[in-house]
């Protein structure tokens, strides 16, 4: 009780107990060096830090991302949802439309593929097209597409407007543009703000499935993994199909889990169908 510890927080440490005399007054024992005051993390904890880390102060993106991200898990009510999409008919008609596109500079990717046949799907179901409000629901008149791109300043979601009124082509030379510009930093205002719907694609990474956070104040977002082969049981024989993995996250105060169901099932059918997207 009389030791005055010189460790982190004034804990005690051996050298205070060794360099202490018996009966002698509390004393402050030397430091060896000042350590920096440590920082509260998000538990309310402190964060103790030690010589080679570095401290990186917060970008004002990075705040915004944080507290839209933390305020979606704290007052939203997520679901999620799950289905797997053969992708075989999808990659075909990827190689035809670019075939094509090509002579006006586009080249269509799965991504671009997958943003039509959301577009469509939320056409189908306008109740998805929707945004909770304390006093009522907003349901979209127009279909607008967000895409998350990472950038060296944190996440941003330009936005493909009229997705659904949009060819594949159109989509994939706006994406191109939208992408570059958000890396940059160059894009406007209304470019990156609103949106209904968003669509997070780590399929490059090779991340086979994942949840992701809705983007308030839409209602959904879908997460979409990885194309890959896979084995697969088709009429009793097990088969070699191009497959990928697409979670919806849902707020439940909007779309029911049959809504959100029945969304990813039309959405499914776009998907493995692709000449629906275009009747």
């Amino acid at each position: 009780s009389q030791i005055t510890g010189s460790g982190p927080h004034g804990r005690i440490i051996k050298a205070d107990v060794e360099n202490a005399k018996p009966g002698a007054a509390p004393s402050a024992a030397p430091k060896s060096a000042a350590a920096p005051a440590p920082r509260p993390a998000a538990s309310g904890q402190p964060v103790i830090t030690a010589p080679g880390d570095q401290r990186i102060p917060h970008t004002a993106v990075r705040k915004v991302i944080a507290r839209r991200m933390l305020e979606s898990k704290q007052t939203v009510p997520h679901f999620y949802l799950t289905v797997e999409c053969e992708i075989d008919a999808l990659l075909a008609a990827r190689a035809a439309i670019n075939a094509v596109a090509e002579k006006r500079g586009a080249k269509a990717s799965v991504n671009d593929m997958v943003i039509k046949a959301a577009a469509k799907a939320l056409r189908d179901h306008p109740d998805c097209n929707a945004s909770w409000t304390e006093d009522e629901m907003i349901q979209y008149g127009a279909v607008d597409i967000s895409v998350a791109v990472a950038t060296d300043r944190g996440l941003i979601t330009p936005i493909v407007r009229n997705a659904d009124m949009k060819g594949v082509a159109q989509i994939s030379i706006e994406m191109k543009d939208l992408a570059t510009r958000a890396k940059d930093g160059k894009l406007k205002l209304d470019e990156f703000q609103g949106g209904g719907f968003t669509i997070s694609n780590l399929g490059m990474f090779g991340v086979k499935e994942f949840a992701a956070i809705i983007n308030p104040p839409q209602a959904m977002i879908l997460a979409v993994g990885v194309g890959e082969e896979r084995v697969v049981a088709r009429k009793g024989q097990m088969v070699i199909r191009n497959m990928m993995s697409c979670t919806l996250a849902v707020d439940h105060r909007v779309v029911d889990g049959a809504m959100g169901a029945q969304f990813l099932q039309t959405l499914r059918a776009y998907i493995e169908q692709p000449a629906a997207m275009l009747v």
